[in-house]
């Protein structure tokens, strides 16, 4: 098994009464009915269709976990904060006192998220997965390098977010949509006609791919490449959303 030490994701708790619902009306997944041994991807847009943020929704004995790219973690839980109101919920940024490692060549025969004390264990893969749990808990030594999971990442077609491309994208132009991350029949949250529009109106005009980084690049997510944009990086190996 192979074991890497994530510093390129952060990670908010959303916990409260209220949080279930709170998140199903700002996401564009289904929360609502998520199973307690389940993780789902979603999306958080702005009023205007764009991605503000990509998540894993991981739930939690105490509500919710949702990781995120690191760079956005303390911007997003402030603005997301913005949206309680008078909800029961309380929006906070953990991801200095929570360590996320990769694993992967891993067999387990556990749920989707299983949960050993304050340490939980998700299936994103085939034989893959993330582990999580407050720093002081997670002893295990890393054997493997953070770019060998970003590479699987890549490969398997997962686009993270980040504050280069925060705000430029449609769920679609990063294939959210095929990646199970966008729930067409759960009601309104925020964008939500933009990106149901952009769905049955065929009116998307790029979409997120793979491919190899032109010798001796340095191309970084949000540079521009070949009328397009970067997304991800790991090694000579893209993704970008590009003109379709």
């Amino acid at each position: 098994m192979q074991r890497a030490r994530l510093s390129r994701y952060g990670l908010l708790s959303v916990t409260g009464d209220d949080a279930r619902e709170f998140l199903h009306a700002q996401l564009t997944n289904d929360v609502r009915n998520l199973p307690a041994d389940r993780a789902v991807p979603a999306g958080w847009c702005s009023a205007k269709g764009r991605l503000l943020a990509t998540f894993l929704v991981i739930p939690s004995p105490q509500g919710f976990l949702l990781q995120l790219a690191r760079d956005l973690a303390a911007p997003v839980a402030k603005r997301l904060a913005m949206f309680v109101l008078r909800s029961k919920v309380k929006v906070a940024d953990e991801s200095e006192r929570w360590a996320q490692d990769g694993l992967w060549d891993m067999e387990s025969g556990a749920a989707e998220v299983s949960w050993s004390g304050n340490i939980a264990t998700v299936r994103v893969g085939e034989r893959r997965y993330l582990q999580l749990g407050p720093l002081a808990e997670m002893k295990t030594a890393p054997n493997a390098r953070e770019e060998e999971w970003t590479l699987q990442e890549i490969r398997a077609g997962r686009p993270l977010i980040t504050a280069a491309t925060q705000d430029q994208f449609v769920p679609q132009m990063v294939n959210l949509e095929k990646l199970g991350a966008v729930d067409f029949q759960k009601g309104c949250y925020p964008g939500q006609e933009i990106v149901a529009r952009a769905q049955y109106r065929g009116q998307v005009k790029r979409r997120m791919v793979q491919v190899r980084a032109p010798a001796g690049s340095d191309l970084r997510p949000g540079q521009e490449f070949e009328g397009g944009v970067v997304v991800d990086r790991a090694g000579d190996e893209l993704l970008a959303v590009m003109p379709i």
